[in-house]
């Protein structure tokens, strides 16, 4: 066997093994939905390197413009996705229209919430904890968190935005696994060069939004090793179905590694 040709058997058995890899995680994934996943992680490194930093805590502005805002400092614990955040400003989702600093924290799937100290047990606050805790935590890993278990990946072909032909990838999940009534789906634009995520138009069944038309651009900056996703710009089509701009969402002062733990994100 020559040079060449020892090389392309290698790379296909290299290929073989990163698939059969993806598909333990992944129910359904194709050739080409794998090779563009696992670009991605030999760039970022995949969960394992996140999770390598133990926890986090990085300022959150939640800007919906007109609307107003949600301003909170975020803190999470990646094995277990234990998670906390205090408000300083709550006009959107998190007790809408009450003053005070209200502080939210979810441990071992228990949710707490309180306003200036004291606890708030309404049902419509307490899901709402269980949601944004939820979703703060997946919204910062989500680009470490694609291999979770219940994922099915479907290759879609390209388009150009731009100056860039992306590679799309249509992500849903499998409700047996993920135990969940309502999941997200996602349409992944993966950038051929960078092979980072670009973009994603997504759904928010959570909130009335049943298929992948809401949209979000991505700005990454590394921080101590880790590319995390500071800015997005989320879109929505108006009845035009023109895209129109609906928020911005901006992680900062982000800190790794901070000896947090879940009896710390406990309220008494």
């Amino acid at each position: 066997m020559n040079v060449k040709s020892q090389i392309k058997s290698t790379l296909s058995s290299i290929l073989v093994v990163l698939i059969s890899i993806l598909s333990a995680n992944a129910q359904h994934t194709d050739a080409k939905s794998a090779e563009l996943l696992n670009a991605l992680i030999a760039v970022n490194g995949g969960y394992e390197a996140l999770a390598a930093k133990k926890d986090v805590q990085f300022h959150y502005v939640y800007d919906n413009f007109d609307k107003g805002k949600d301003v909170s400092t975020e803190r999470h614990i990646f094995h277990g996705e234990h998670s906390w955040a205090s408000y300083e400003q709550h006009d959107l989702n998190v007790m809408p229209g009450k003053k005070g600093i209200a502080i939210q924290s979810y441990v071992d799937n228990k949710p707490a919430l309180t306003l200036d100290g004291k606890p708030i047990t309404d049902p419509k606050a307490i899901g709402g904890t269980i949601f944004l805790r939820k979703v703060n935590f997946y919204w910062f890993a989500m680009m470490y968190k694609l291999m979770d278990p219940g994922t099915n990946y479907k290759y879609l072909g390209t388009e150009k935005v731009g100056d860039v032909t992306y590679d799309k990838v249509s992500l849903v999940y499998d409700a047996d696994i993920t135990k969940k009534e309502k999941n997200d789906e996602y349409i992944l634009y993966f950038n051929p060069n960078t092979h980072l995520i670009d973009q994603f138009y997504f759904s928010l069944p959570d909130w009335g939004i049943e298929k992948p038309i809401l949209k979000m651009t991505l700005t990454y900056e590394k921080v101590d090793g880790i590319l995390v996703t500071t800015v997005r710009k989320g879109f929505m089509p108006n009845e035009k179905g023109d895209y129109v701009p609906i928020g911005e969402y901006t992680f900062s002062q982000i800190k790794f590694n901070n000896g947090f733990k879940k009896e710390d994100f406990m309220l008494n």
